[in-house]
């Protein structure tokens, strides 16, 4: 006999009410609370879920817990393991389903976008030693976890708990992508080289994963169902992934080439690939693999621009900021006890805590010993052996599937949170404290021009943003006047902003060995011009070009690691804010901003910041013996002291070598003498160039910054760059009075004075210089600029 249960459904069903208000001051006596109806329920629900999840947050963020466990804790903190009989007051049967609905496709969702952001064509590109700790992050563990499930079950009277341990082996022992690229984000190393082979690892195991997914699967079928099961569900799956890479991913390509260079891809294209997605959704009914289906359509979508990108930056905020949160607290609102029940007789049980221990003990060594044995330092191979084992929000998907579907029970299922709880909860604070980034920094020599011998090559890294970087970076370049006696070596890192894909990417373009087109298109432009920049100064410049792409938030990492990797003394970077010719703003980049203020906090090199005024264009190159001739590029350095000043005293020296660079150094002291700084050392590097013929040297009293603000504002029609010292958070009698009306702090008070808009009418290039700073501890300091 069939089982059948009667519901009752209103019609029409609740769900605008006619308002609160109306309700308690109306005329007419309301009928039914506001809380009968289901659109007012479901916004309480999200707002005391965002509530409890921030709250939590607040103080957990501080140990480096993922904001995803904050919200796995909300959930539990109001589910009816918790409150108990209060809950029903919070929890309606009908708002609980509202919520698992929204939060079930959310999830789809993020899967689905997951996928899109994810290279596969990666696995054919990774070395040796990336591609074993991905195999064998999946492979130990399964074959250890084997025994475990043989040795706990009988296999005649217990076979219904040996299945269904076997599928919860699969999940404690498989390697999820998704859940390490959300760790790796959340701890901002994922365009660390730790963060790049633990991704390259990553998507290696998951599309393994995958694969034993599918075999295991079938084989279920086959086991439980017979033969003629198995090979239906073969056939679907088949079917499916047929129709998706033979059929969906050719005609993406084939939108993509029909979209014109460098232009978005139509609405129409986004509609349809939304539509796919929504197709898939329904599919998760049909078998167990299916669940996977929006993940698996995801790969199929090309990555990167131009659709990849545009699909991720219409819907990755929304998905990422209000669906999945919602899944996530469902989860913790699915635990009934609190605690778990530890019977004498639970096999079951017992088994899954064995599972669990020997999966994440086999998964630690599988992933350390390849890396401790590739000479990877001892504690970031242990951060990664870590990273390789956490768990997170897919992890959770198939959990909560398994209990939905009645795989496993309550009591099961209580035990699977708490391990998704401590795992991601243990990994992050571990992998914190084992691996820090900025411990390259660390130790070295130090790196700055003062430090830098005189007549040898000068290695720079200059960044560049858009395309109007690259006039004014040469430009500089050009105007500092290299020679075969004052060569210099420039690494110019174009960074792009990663969208539309999970991996971070780092090119270094060689000429001697031919690049992919994909690669190439990237920089193909820049490199062009520094080509060029490097055969019209033969034998003063050497050009090497890389390629950044990574998120906003990370690229002063690419640009701190390069600066190191290349040796470099100093770092050129663009002003975020770029003008018209007329001295209206043409663009106000506020990440520009950002990343400055992280370099200028952690570069391991000397760094200067360079605002474009277009007035340094590129000067005829004039003999060496034409010394009767007008110089090219009039350079000015005002000077107050401290180590910044020098160092741009030292730059500003080296330029004046050239007789193209006509050098004016301009001393402001304070009246009344009282000056600290290691004045032994300025007065010599002073009396060199007073001594000098070539540089025109004065020396001008100061009685406050208003004094110094004239004379500086003076100088903008004089002169086609002025160099500064940063000297940030210096205070002097010649800057007095000026800090408390900056408009760009991190510049300095120079800096930010020669940056303002008023300055627009002088047309004069500035270059503000900061000397490196002495790293005292491993540990990154808070941003000066948020």
């Amino acid at each position: 006999m069939v089982n059948q249960t009667r519901v009752c459904i209103l019609m029409p069903p609740r769900i605008q009410s006619v308002g609160l208000a109306s309700e308690l001051f109306g005329n007419e006596t309301a009928t039914y609370n506001w809380y009968d109806y289901s659109l007012p329920r479901f916004e309480l629900h999200i707002a005391l879920i965002f509530v409890v999840a921030q709250i939590f947050h607040f103080f957990l963020k501080r140990l480096g817990v993922p904001l995803f466990i904050s919200q796995l804790i909300a959930g539990l903190t109001l589910s009816q393991a918790v409150l108990q009989d209060k809950s029903s007051t919070v929890w309606t049967d009908k708002g609980v389903q509202v919520l698992g609905t929204v939060g079930a496709f959310g999830y789809s969702f993020f899967m689905f976008l997951i996928g899109v952001k994810m290279d596969p064509s990666l696995i054919t590109r990774a070395n040796k030693s990336t591609l074993t700790i991905g195999i064998l992050s999946v492979i130990a563990p399964l074959l250890c976890v084997m025994p475990v499930i043989l040795i706990s079950f009988d296999p005649i009277s217990e076979r219904g708990p040996k299945f269904q341990t076997f599928f919860l082996s699969a999940c404690y022992a498989v390697t999820s992508f998704p859940a390490i690229f959300v760790l790796l984000g959340e701890l901002k190393i994922l365009n660390s080289e730790l963060g790049r082979i633990a991704l390259s690892s990553a998507i290696t195991g998951d599309l393994l994963s995958l694969f034993m997914l599918i075999v295991g699967n079938v084989l279920n079928v086959l086991m439980q169902d017979g033969g003629t099961a198995a090979l239906n569900e073969l056939a679907l799956v088949v079917t499916f992934l047929a129709v998706v890479f033979l059929v969906l991913r050719p005609g993406m390509l084939m939108a993509i080439r029909y979209t014109p260079e460098g232009k978005a891809v139509t609405e129409t294209c986004i509609f349809v690939v939304f539509l796919l997605f929504l197709a898939c959704v329904p599919l998760i009914q049909w078998s167990n693999f299916m669940p996977l289906a929006p993940y698996i359509l995801g790969l199929a979508v090309p990555h990167g621009p131009p659709l990849g990108s545009a699909l991720v930056e219409k819907f990755e905020s929304m998905v990422n900021n209000l669906f999945l949160p919602l899944f996530v607290v469902s989860f913790g609102l699915r635990m009934k006890p609190l605690d778990i029940d530890w019977g004498d007789s639970d096999t079951l049980l017992k088994a899954n805590v064995a599972l669990v221990v020997v999966a994440l003990v086999v998964k630690l060594i599988a992933c350390f010993l390849p890396s401790y044995l590739s000479r990877m330092p001892t504690m970031d191979a242990l951060a990664l052996a870590f990273i390789m084992s956490t768990k997170g929000i897919i992890d959770m998907g198939m959990f909560t599937f398994f209990f939905d579907e009645a795989i496993i029970d309550q009591k099961m299922f209580g035990f699977t949170f708490y391990v998704v709880l401590y795992t991601a909860t243990i990994v992050p604070v571990v992998v914190k404290y084992l691996y820090d980034p900025t411990r390259r920094y660390a130790g070295y020599n130090k790196r700055s021009l003062m430090h830098w011998k005189p007549y040898s090559e000068l290695p720079i890294v200059s960044v560049i943003h858009v395309p109007d970087n690259v006039a004014s970076v040469i430009n500089l370049l050009e105007a500092s006047c290299p020679t075969k006696e004052n060569p210099m070596d420039v690494n110019v890192l174009h960074l792009i902003k990663l969208s539309g894909q999970a991996n971070p990417i780092f090119i270094s373009h060689q000429r001697k060995r031919r690049a992919s087109s994909t690669t190439a298109s990237y920089s193909q432009n820049l490199i062009i011009s520094f080509n060029k920049f490097e055969g019209n100064n033969w034998g003063a410049v050497s050009v090497n070009a890389f390629t950044a792409v990574s998120p906003p938030d990370l690229m002063h990492d690419d640009i701190c690691n390069l600066a190191l990797d290349r040796l470099a003394c100093l770092i050129i970077l663009p002003f975020h804010r770029r003008w018209y010719i007329d001295g209206s703003i043409e663009s106000d980049n506020d990440y520009i901003r950002a990343l400055n203020a992280r370099v200028l906090e952690k570069a391991p090199c000397s760094v200067g910041i360079f605002i474009d005024r277009d007035n340094l264009q590129r000067r005829a190159p004039m003999p060496v013996d034409s010394s009767l001739e007008a110089p090219s590029y009039k350079v000015a350095i005002v000077f107050l002291g401290g180590g910044d000043d020098r160092e741009a005293l030292t730059l500003s020296k080296r330029m004046s070598r050239d007789n193209r660079v006509a050098l004016t150094v301009v001393r402001l002291t304070a009246q009344n003498g009282n000056e600290e700084w290691d004045s032994m050392l300025e007065s010599e590097m002073l009396r060199e160039m007073k001594s000098n013929g070539y540089i025109n040297y004065m020396e001008k009293g100061v009685a406050d910054g208003p004094e110094t603000a004239m004379i500086v504002r003076s100088m903008v029609t004089e002169f086609d760059l002025i160099i500064v010292g940063r000297r940030y958070n210096l205070e002097s009698p010649q800057t007095s009075g000026l800090k408390e009306w900056s408009e760009f702090p991190e510049l300095g008070v120079l800096g930010d004075l020669l940056a303002s808009i008023d300055n627009h009418s002088g047309r004069c290039s500035i270059l503000i210089v900061q000397q490196e700073e002495i790293v005292v501890s491993s540990k990154p300091k808070m941003d000066m600029f948020p």
